[in-house]
């Protein structure tokens, strides 16, 4: 089955209507209103165009007198737009140990902050490897000070939160306001 065909089966148009009577709309008509469907059907074919069924949730049903093909058109070049404008969210992942280093804290620091600055999520976790889960307040304590530093350009979104062998914290951006 074609992708085009689900589309047209979303809605139903001409004698798959089965409401006895409709509310019409449309840009060129002149008589909108209530009618009975054989008048709503008559009119569209005079028209050479198609009866659409818009709202079926309305008392009465509103149906729209479309051509039928492009009315798909549009629907799916909104569709296409407001998948366009949906922002794509990245989550960048840092990794600790539970007894990481200054010098490896820092530069994992600097990328975050870059991460953050580009608007990407960041995902913060300490592995646990082996016997070091015995140092879980030394890992909790290590993600707080990370979220600390990162505090100008990022907010916690959750917490530090143990999960198997990861202590698991993620960071989000700061919304930076525009000015005008």
């Amino acid at each position: 089955m074609r992708k085009g065909r689900e589309q047209d089966s979303k809605y139903l148009k001409n004698e798959q209507i089965r409401a006895r009577v409709v509310r019409v709309v449309g840009d060129n008509i002149d008589n909108e209103g209530i009618m009975s469907i054989e008048e709503a059907r008559k009119l569209a074919n005079d028209m050479e165009l198609d009866l659409v069924l818009i709202s079926d949730k309305a008392d009465p049903p509103v149906c729209r007198v479309i051509d039928f093909q492009k009315f798909l058109y549009q629907q799916k070049k909104k569709q296409k737009e407001i998948k366009a404008n949906a922002q794509k969210v990245v989550v960048k992942e840092v990794r600790f140990g539970p007894n990481t280093d200054e010098h490896d804290y820092g530069f994992k620091l600097k990328h975050a902050e870059s991460f953050l600055k580009d608007g990407a999520k960041v995902k913060a976790f300490v592995f646990f490897k082996g016997r070091t889960i015995l140092f879980k307040e030394k890992g909790e304590i290590l993600l707080l000070r990370f979220a600390q530093d990162l505090e100008e350009v990022g907010k916690v979104e959750q917490l530090p939160k143990l999960e198997g062998k990861r202590m698991i914290m993620f960071i989000s951006p700061k919304v930076v306001k525009k000015k005008n």
